[in-house]
């Protein structure tokens, strides 16, 4: 019998089998491994209760190992695998290991196993495709693991918890402060378009600061100097000049937004996310904002109307289109609170239903109807110009509402500001003016309604 042979049978008569290092045990085939009375550590007897302690491993007798000899085992119980979401022994969580910044392989995959996903490094500053507002998500628990979607669900129900917050406001509070707002804005009606015009150009500039300092706190760096002195100059520069002025500003307005970043020192700046943050501030608060002078500016030149000359178009049509936006916001507010059950977009404002904005056009109608049939405007002499007025404000103030609502959400913020108890900010109050206020100035270009009888 060869060698080979003889070896195998040996073997396959022990009740070992071969030995894991080396060919063949030292010395005579008889020889077997055998473990010290204290090599396994103190075992309690089988009599004994439990004591609930975890046994020791075989990495924690590294360090008592006086023979010098290798463990081969210590690989398996050292370095053990630790979840994100694990506390460290003082309590507080520690941030996860920095994610390598390239793909591994030169084929942008890991070439030990292609379908792996690869794990890029998140980028400091603002990029295209991305939101800052993602990165607030909420640490995990100590209760689970983290697993994929935890995060947006804990952001989502937030922004459950933030609605409903928002649902609660200080409604006797609004109504007084609205009632103020009202009679001050009558007042400088009463006074002349010059007032007017210094509450449009305050309301403006409040409202884009609001903005400009939300966005900061979320993460953006927006160029908020430039920004905020182009929503103040639309206003004086359509009330001054007129429409053909709104182009020029807008334009100097982009060029001031680009030579701040320019003046930047680096590409952390991010130029092109802070500009297009920017650019909507301008011209969703200040472009849209300055139709209102555009309007008022209107009283600024004697129009023939059907009783005779008058100087009254301009701030006759904004007190008609304020009636309008405050009749569709009370409403909405109240057939919405009473009778809501279907919601228009859940996912900007589950309190906003169909039965609200039915309810807020219809009492937009009815307040145009009794002016008409009062005959208490002017300018606008017949209730049919009356009504279009209405159908117009109702799509536009509730546009303008769920365009505010929608950044709102998207910010995860219950308001922009803080400035009236009840009311939130400025710009929390005159959202549905800005989409209001052009389709209104051109429907007035359109109807020409103080010409008619």
């Amino acid at each position: 019998m060869s060698e080979e042979g003889r070896r195998r049978d040996r073997w396959d008569d022990d009740d070992f089998g071969p030995p894991l290092f080396g060919d063949e045990p030292s010395g005579s085939g008889d020889e077997r491994i055998v473990l010290g009375d204290t090599d396994t550590g103190p075992l309690p007897h089988w009599t004994s209760p439990p004591t609930g302690e975890m046994p020791r491993t075989l990495g924690s007798r590294a360090a008592d190992d006086v023979t010098g000899e290798l463990d081969v085992w210590s690989s398996f119980s050292s370095n053990a695998p630790v979840w994100s979401d694990d506390p460290s022994p003082t309590g507080e969580f520690e941030l996860p290991e920095q994610i390598p910044a390239e793909p591994i392989g030169p084929r942008g995959y890991d070439e030990l196993d292609p379908s792996a996903p690869v794990a890029r490094r998140q980028p400091a500053r603002i990029t295209i495709g991305t939101d800052p507002t993602e990165d607030r998500a909420p640490r995990p628990t100590q209760g689970g693991r983290g697993r994929p979607g935890s995060s947006r669900a804990a952001r989502q129900a937030g922004a459950k918890g933030a609605a409903t917050a928002t649902s609660g406001r200080d409604m006797p509070t609004a109504i007084a402060v609205g009632l103020l707002l009202v009679a001050a804005f009558i007042a400088t009606l009463l006074v002349g378009p010059w007032a007017v015009m210094i509450i449009i150009v305050a309301v403006l500039a409040f409202a884009s600061v609001e903005f400009f300092e939300k966005v900061t706190e979320k993460g953006y760096r927006p160029a908020t100097v430039a920004s905020v002195v182009a929503c103040a100059a639309f206003p004086l520069a359509a009330y001054w000049v007129g429409e053909r002025a709104l182009p020029l500003v807008l334009v100097l307005a982009f060029a001031a937004g680009c030579l701040t970043f320019i003046e930047a020192p680096s590409l952390e700046s991010g130029p092109l996310p802070n500009m297009s943050i920017t650019s909507l501030g301008v011209v969703w608060i200040g472009f849209l904002g300055s139709f209102a002078a555009l309007i008022v500016g209107m009283s600024n030149t004697s129009m023939l109307t059907a009783a005779g000359p008058s100087t009254d178009v301009g701030t006759d049509t904004l007190f008609l289109l304020v009636l309008c936006v405050v009749a569709n916001d009370i409403g909405a507010l109240f057939i919405g609170s009473a009778a809501g059950r279907t919601p228009l977009r859940s996912w900007i404002s589950p309190n906003k239903t169909v039965e609200g904005f039915l309810g807020g056009a219809v009492m937009t109608f009815v307040a145009m109807l009794v002016v008409g049939l009062l005959d208490r405007s002017t300018t606008w002499n017949s209730i049919g110009d009356l009504m279009i007025l209405a159908g117009v404000v109702s799509i536009a103030a509730p546009i303008g509402d769920f365009t505010e609502s929608m950044f709102k959400r998207n910010l995860e913020i219950k308001d922009f500001g803080t400035l009236v108890r009840g009311h939130g900010g400025v710009l929390d109050r005159f959202d549905g003016f800005l989409f209001t206020l052009p389709a209104v100035y051109y429907l007035m270009q359109l109807l020409q309604p103080w010409v008619s009888a």
